[in-house]
């Protein structure tokens, strides 16, 4: 297994505890550079120009002026960086996303998003794609950068984007391994999985039991078999709270699922943005109000409890298929302290 996490662009991860940590570069850097250190193998750095977690005024940082910085001060770490094609015209994402590959020495990779939040869109004058329109746009884009990251010149006529004689050097490192940065993406509608089993390297899902992540995985493995591709990775998410006991862990989990002024009419700054989300996404599983407090179902794969429950539980998730987690957690920085030395540690030695 190996084990990620969401960077603290936001400040923190919780949308009903308000004392986590602002959202600057001193915190981030500081937070990815220790995680080098006590083992953590990845980074994911969500892309929106709103803070979705804390409220649309609180700050934000910018995902791709922040990757480009911990290029330059981490060593071994992945950044996947989030990118919503709807934010960056291809060709030219193509040539920024290169050099910051380069300046990693090949640890970018990408977590293509296709937009969901109508408000960000609006408030920022982009494009905003109905649902199947917003795969429409990813593929046609992708497309594009295969092209510019693999052709010397590149010409390229779509419905949405036009290109003539392009060209993008430096091109991204590259290996046999690794041809060009990694593509990650996730979506549970019929137009994302066909997506992303043609375009993409990884699937990554939200939280769930190893049952439904199961039948996802095997699901998705057919496609790439049917379309004659190599194998995919497979990534999670979750929130994990690692305690001496049992009980220690469900107080943790009370304290950060009980939603403030929920029952009195006077729910977070957050709490509408959730509902948007619910409202224009595809789900195949009915989404719980204790969720809203951890984003991407965070809370459905269990990681609550002692470093034994949370070892089983974990290898529940690699029998099903899983290798990548993508973990939440708070205060950041000292639960990713515990977790990396109760059960990462624990998981190399076994």
């Amino acid at each position: 297994m190996r084990y990620g996490y969401w960077a603290p662009v936001f400040g923190g991860w919780l949308r009903n505890v308000d004392d986590e940590r602002e959202a600057s570069w001193e915190n981030l850097s500081r937070l990815v550079r220790r995680s080098e250190e006590i083992g953590w193998d990845l980074t994911l750095i969500a892309e929106l120009n709103l803070n979705d977690i804390k409220g649309i005024e609180a700050p934000a940082l910018d995902a791709w002026s922040s990757a480009a910085a911990l290029a330059a001060v981490t060593r071994s770490i992945e950044l996947m960086v989030a990118v919503r094609p709807n934010f960056h015209q291809p060709a030219l994402f193509a040539k920024q996303a290169a050099n910051i590959d380069r300046i990693s020495d090949g640890r970018l990779s990408l977590n293509v998003v296709s937009s969901w939040w109508a408000k960000e869109a609006e408030s920022y004058g982009l494009q905003f794609d109905q649902h199947d329109d917003r795969y429409a746009r990813t593929d046609e884009w992708l497309e594009v950068l295969e092209r510019l990251w693999t052709e010397r010149r590149s010409d390229f006529t779509g419905r949405l984007y036009q290109l003539r004689d392009a060209i993008v050097e430096p091109k991204p490192v590259a290996s046999a391994a690794r041809p060009r940065p990694i593509v990650y993406a996730g979506g549970e509608s019929e137009s994302a999985k066909a997506l992303i089993a043609r375009r993409c390297d990884a699937y990554v899902m939200h939280g769930d039991d190893p049952v439904h992540v199961a039948a996802k995985i095997a699901d998705m493995r057919e496609r790439r078999e049917v379309l004659g591709l190599p194998p995919m990775t497979f990534g999670m998410a979750g929130y994990a709270i690692v305690r001496d006991t049992q009980a220690e862990a469900e107080r943790e989990l009370e304290r950060i699922t009980t939603i403030p002024g929920l029952a009195e009419g006077r729910p977070p700054a957050g709490f509408a943005n959730f509902d948007q989300w619910i409202s224009g996404t595809e789900l195949e599983r009915e989404l719980k109000i204790r969720e809203y407090s951890v984003s991407n179902r965070g809370l459905r794969p269990g990681f609550v409890g002692t470093p034994e429950q949370l070892e089983a539980r974990i290898q529940e998730f690699e029998a099903a298929g899983v290798d990548l987690l993508l973990l939440q957690m708070s205060p950041q920085e000292e639960e990713m302290e515990r977790f990396a030395a109760q059960v990462i540690r624990r998981s190399q030695f076994a």
